[in-house]
């Protein structure tokens, strides 16, 4: 398939994102798991990790680095099983990403953190904050997992993640993307081209059935963040939703924000389930004016 335009929009890539930011790419060893950061920001500043999605990769978080990492140490991380990072030859489920997220603070030294997690990202999180309130100051749930099994919504994500490790042709990766937004054309040529490098990895299609595990039924009901988990974190939090998510309906947000203590809530609209891609000065405005409790 030729690797055509997708959209009209002016061309865009990860480095014209990134173009005024200092930062760094590079691995840490976290426990066992090689893990792959992009980091911005004075490492005195308070530490902010930001967690991507299901299949996803630290580039979700390209367009947000400049703005928080003024206020932050910001650490993007690619999870275990995605983008560069070490791919352990099993189904993970949510405890082994907080086991990596907890071994990527001790190997940057740092004792307690905020947290934004979109999707996947959300989900382990929230978990965080549940099992390790020590750990975590704030937490942004950004359409986040672990709530819902809808069998529609977790089929059609399988079939589309393992369809593109299958055959990482530039029209599945693409099919992929588009999932993601509201409007498809936000897909731009060179996100398509940053994930499908990703998928063409020769041990993708191993790593992408694993962290697919999720989406079995009974693997994820065995994860899921019960109503009095839920209700049981202590840490500042954030429900941020979007109007087109796919994933699941803005009243599954107002839900999940009443039953977390103080919890605010926060709509953006005509986005999908990357909204801190897709609008992102919008988000950084909610999203900062609650990290930094203003």
């Amino acid at each position: 398939m030729p690797e055509t335009s997708v959209s009209p929009r002016p061309f865009t890539s990860v480095w014209s994102d990134l173009r005024e930011v200092e930062f760094s790419q590079g691995f840490l060893q976290a426990g066992p798991y090689r893990t792959r950061y992009l980091h911005a920001g004075d490492p005195s500043k308070p530490a902010l990790v930001m967690l991507h999605g299901i299949t996803g990769h630290a580039e979700a978080y390209a367009r947000n680095l400049r703005a928080h990492a003024e206020h932050f140490s910001c650490w993007a991380i690619d999870f275990i099983g995605h983008g560069y990072s070490d791919k352990p030859d099993h189904p993970l489920e949510v405890a082994d990403y907080v086991d990596q997220v907890l071994a990527f603070l001790d190997a940057i030294g740092v004792e307690k953190a905020s947290f934004t997690g979109e999707s996947l990202g959300g989900w382990v999180t929230a978990q965080l904050a549940i099992d390790h309130p020590d750990r975590v100051e704030r937490i942004v749930l950004n359409t986040m997992g672990g709530t819902m099994a809808n069998p529609q919504v977790m089929e059609r994500l399988y079939s589309l993640s393992i369809e593109a490790a299958k055959d990482p042709s530039w029209e599945r990766v693409k099919a992929r993307l588009e999932w993601l937004m509201a409007d498809p054309t936000m897909v731009t040529d060179d996100l398509i081209k940053t994930r499908q490098a990703i998928f063409q990895q020769p041990d993708w299609l191993q790593a992408c059935e694993n962290n697919m595990a999720l989406q079995n039924l009974e693997i994820r009901k065995r994860n899921m963040l019960t109503d009095e988990a839920l209700a049981s974190i202590q840490a500042p939090a954030l429900v941020l939703w979007t109007t087109k998510d796919p994933s699941g309906p803005v009243t599954e947000a107002a839900r999940i924000a009443s039953l977390i203590p103080g919890a605010e809530l926060a709509v953006m609209e005509n986005c999908g389930h990357w909204p801190q891609y897709e609008d992102t000065e919008t988000f950084n405005k909610i999203h900062l004016d609650f990290l930094l409790d203003r």
